[in-house]
């Protein structure tokens, strides 16, 4: 039987054989990687990828994790890093690794008492990974090596937060034949939903358990107080390319009949001068005034870019409204609700929210609404009570399964 790999169990060395369906897909990424291998560099040198490409495409400051037998949890990105404080806060008796995918999610694993690394593109993964006692992956990371070459060294596959979105579930369908390859090598699945469940079993996954999403255990905080302004404060959090010039167009004109301020919140920091470009130019259309809040940390003008990382609680605990950027065009799910609904401002959002579609559900007196319809949102706004949450989640089950391994 072919071999890719080998690693050390109760004191022998124990080599583990590929089927040839594995063996197969690695091929694949190997060849896929060689065919990659001139834009990865190219994109090693962009802002946004300068860290994560090296150390996940070339293992760049990435080494192994320092010791074997403790408890793995794989995550994307910020959210899904953020998601994990509850648990962790329930396992600190435990050896904890993190690995992520995005800068901004390492960033905030390091926050925790944990070994933490990107996760290396599946090429690396036999050789590179460790065996662990347990690896615990989040929502919908789903890399066909990571589950293979775990279950292979040993440890046991649990799916926490797992969901498979309505948009993704018909290609999911289409591709059952390769997810249920991937997920024979899963031993628990705790879902988000009934339907997130339906999904997986139409895939062939076993053993799962709805236990609702684990981001309404996580406690929502500010980091610094900030004094709320004395007229209606707006925030658009979380925004993406065309979302900002459509909330501007809109509150130029609600500023006709209302006093109020906007403070705009891109997602990501690399697009901050755009839209300080874009916001200028509404500004000086509108005779508004602008500033930028990384110079001022005060709202004393008409509109204010955030171009800092980490404040977007601290904002949505002054603001009355927010419009949750995500949502307001394709191809992105949306961003959590239960911040700005645990500060009790009035939401509004677009009808994109997919990704976020079960958060959403326990968020009550949200406006769903068209790009076109912002302007009568907020001017609805002043009608409609606070947004609020009420639902919480039980993570014991999950706890207990992770210690009893």
């Amino acid at each position: 039987m072919s071999t890719l790999w080998s690693y050390p169990l109760r004191g022998k060395h124990t080599r583990v054989g590929l089927k040839p369906f594995t063996l197969l897909y690695y091929i694949l990424s190997v060849v896929l990687y060689l065919v990659a291998l001139p834009l990865l560099v190219y994109l090693s040198f962009k802002q946004k990828y300068k860290e994560s490409i090296p150390s996940r495409f070339f293992l760049f400051n990435n080494p192994k994790f320092k010791k074997d037998n403790g408890v793995w949890f794989h995550v994307c990105s910020l959210g899904e890093t953020r998601a994990l404080k509850p648990v962790l806060k329930l396992l600190q008796d435990e050896d904890i690794k993190i690995t992520t995918v995005t800068h901004t999610g390492q960033a905030e694993a390091k926050k925790y008492d944990a070994d933490v690394r990107y996760l290396p593109y599946e090429m690396f993964l036999p050789f590179w990974a460790k065996k662990q006692k347990i690896v615990v992956i989040l929502e919908a990371e789903f890399w066909f090596m990571l589950f293979s070459v775990m279950r292979a060294k040993g440890a046991k596959v649990i799916l926490l937060n797992a969901r498979i979105s309505e948009k993704s579930a018909k290609k999911y369908l289409q591709m059952a034949w390769f997810y249920k390859r991937m997920l024979i090598h899963v031993d628990t699945i705790y879902a988000q939903s009934e339907v997130d469940k339906n999904r997986f079993l139409a895939l062939g996954a076993r053993n799962i358990e709805v236990i609702g999403n684990i981001k309404l255990a996580g406690e929502i905080t500010k980091t610094k107080d900030y004094e709320k302004p004395n007229v209606e404060l707006i925030v658009a959090g979380s925004t993406h390319d065309t979302e900002e010039e459509m909330v501007l167009k809109s509150f130029v004109e609600y500023r006709k009949q209302s006093d109020a301020k906007l403070v705009v919140v891109p997602r990501h920091p690399e697009r901050f001068e755009a839209v300080y470009t874009l916001m200028k130019e509404y500004a000086d259309k509108s005779e508004l005034t602008l500033s930028r809040f990384s110079e001022s940390k005060e709202f004393q003008t008409d509109m204010i870019l955030v171009d800092a990382m980490g404040e977007l609680n601290n904002i949505y605990a002054i603001s009355d409204i927010a419009i949750i950027g995500g949502a307001f065009v394709d191809g992105i799910g949306g961003h959590n609700p239960l911040e700005p609904a645990h500060f009790g401002c009035k939401i509004i959002t677009g009808k994109f929210f997919h990704d976020q579609k079960e958060l959403f559900k326990y968020v009550h007196h949200v406006q769903y609404i068209e790009p076109s319809e912002i302007h009568r949102a907020l001017v609805k706004a002043k009608e409609l009570p606070e947004s609020m949450v009420e639902e919480t989640i039980n993570l014991q089950p999950v706890i207990d399964k992770i210690k009893e391994i």
